[in-house]
């Protein structure tokens, strides 16, 4: 018998232009957990698709329990007992969670007809297993991402998988739902069942994983037990050198008033919320899920619309109805949804790049394609944007290099107000350090810049002033040179606490 329940051997796969994966080695033991981490780009997507059967490695090989497998496709892999659950969840929303659990693995009875009674308790059962007593005849859209992810680990239960794979598991996931989640992989663990789990978070591999592999351009750099390594060693091992600073704060000047609301109401959503910022400074907006952080900048931005209050740009009032009015204003909005809401997935880099300033890559009727080149591929090599060429289509990229494109196009713009809301979501610790350095540019050319994260060690690493808030309302801004500016402090106020003067 096999020491490991899955083992690749020196997979290589090459696609036009670039080679993805080069002697990639990855092994994993029945009842482990196994870290998966690396940089955007570094070919974590592609050694997934491999072993499930997407893609087809051009050399090396694949074990599953000391046996030799060639995966065609996706039914081989599962076949075997490999099973993934995707960052982007595969969820049918308006059929049942049973017809999610048995979509391709009916149960049928006398006469060909589907047993909905045995499904539906089979699909009960499994829930519970996962700690969660829902009603499976429900629509899997009536629950919440913490539901939806364990209707997608029930599939995976559900065929008797030997590993599973969990990519980024908890990047759309609230406090509760993460404890959860790492309850169940626990869980799973016990009973046997492999399990690679793929973070950024490097909180969460030291919480959760026993191994943890890291691979950085397509290759193979180390296994280690996680109780041998520590913080730097893994930041080493993905980029290839230390970040002796992973919040690269630089101070700007303190300049004039940029960006203020004054009490802003949306029915249900935001009540009387007020703020001012500055040029020359980063305003951080810290909270709990659902605190109404996104929605005021939605309201500022024009993407929702408001029942009362005021907005003030550069000290006069403007009517921001829509998008374009805030974008004319000089309001750019980097938003948390880059695939719904920030990029044209089907076009090239080229094209996304200049979708919030067509007009200034004019030249007359035509667009001057000098100018949009010299630009692209400036931002390609300041943004260390991983790609064959700037006419790669932006769907094909990694999700960190996605969300770099996103903050290209709107440093394409003339905005004097830049909102990121959770920049560094889905991005690796090299990744965010550079998306800092690009606030911090930012700040020194005297822009305001608002960021909106869930990570408290970034809100309080790079902003100069944070916001805190709670059910749509403002509980404190704090200054960084207030006493209030710690992690307890803020997790107080972001609970509804009050803080002393």
């Amino acid at each position: 018998m096999s020491e490991y329940v899955v083992e690749l051997k020196n997979a290589t796969k090459r696609f036009p232009g670039v080679v993805a994966l080069k002697g990639m080695n990855l092994a994993v033991k029945p009842g482990e957990i196994l870290g998966l981490i690396g940089e955007n780009g570094a070919g974590k997507s592609t050694l997934i698709k491999v072993l499930t059967g997407v893609h087809q490695a051009d050399e090396g090989q694949i074990f599953v329990d000391g046996v030799e497998q060639h995966f065609r496709d996706p039914n081989d892999s599962a076949a075997a007992g490999i099973a993934c659950v995707y960052q982007e969840l595969n969820i049918e929303k308006l059929l049942s969670i049973t017809d999610n659990i048995f979509i391709n693995k009916w149960i049928k009875g006398p006469g060909g007809l589907l047993d909905y009674p045995t499904m539906h308790k089979k699909a009960k059962e499994v829930m519970l297993s996962l700690g969660q007593d829902v009603d499976p005849t429900k629509p899997a859209g009536n629950f919440g991402m913490g539901v939806q992810q364990m209707i997608e680990i029930a599939k995976a239960v559900l065929i008797n998988a030997k590993m599973i794979i969990m990519d980024e598991p908890t990047s759309s996931l609230g406090e509760k739902e993460v404890e959860q989640l790492m309850k169940t992989c626990r869980e799973l663990r016990d009973r046997g069942i492999g399990i690679v789990f793929v973070s950024h978070k490097l909180e969460e591999l030291f919480e959760l994983c026993d191994r943890v592999t890291v691979i950085r351009d397509g290759e193979y750099i180390w296994t280690k037990n996680v109780s041998d390594t520590n913080n730097d060693d893994l930041i080493a091992g993905m980029v290839g050198r230390t970040l002796e600073n992973q919040f690269p704060k630089e101070f700007g000047t303190k300049g004039e008033c940029f960006l203020k609301a004054e009490h802003l109401e949306e029915g249900g959503v935001l009540y009387d919320v007020s703020f001012e910022a500055y040029g020359g400074q980063i305003l951080g907006f810290a909270g709990l899920v659902g605190a109404g952080r996104t929605e005021t900048m939605r309201a500022i931005f024009g993407a929702d619309p408001i029942d009362g209050g005021k907005v003030y740009v550069h000290g006069k009032e403007v009517k921001i109805k829509t998008p374009s009015d805030a974008i004319k204003a000089g309001i750019a909005f980097l938003t948390e949804d880059r695939k719904g809401q920030g990029l044209v997935l089907a076009q090239t880099i080229r094209t996304n790049l200049i979708l919030a300033n067509m007009k200034g890559f004019s030249k007359g009727l035509f667009l001057d394609e000098k100018k949009i080149l010299e630009s692209g591929e400036g931002h390609i090599a300041s943004l260390r944007i991983k790609t064959p060429s700037i006419d790669e289509i932006v769907g094909q990229l990694s999700g960190g290099n996605q969300q770099k494109v996103v903050i290209g196009k709107w440093v394409n713009t003339d905005a004097d107000i830049f909102i990121f809301d959770e920049p560094t979501r889905g991005i690796d610790v090299g990744a965010k350090v550079e998306v800092y350095n690009v606030m911090n540019e930012l700040v020194k050319q005297g822009k305001c810049v608002i960021m909106i994260s869930s990570e408290m060690p970034e809100i309080l690493g790079m902003s100069d002033r944070v916001i805190v808030m709670r059910g749509g309302k403002v509980m404190a801004d704090v200054d960084r040179d207030s006493k209030h500016f710690n992690q307890e402090d803020l997790m107080k106020a972001a609970w509804g606490g009050t803080l002393d003067d």
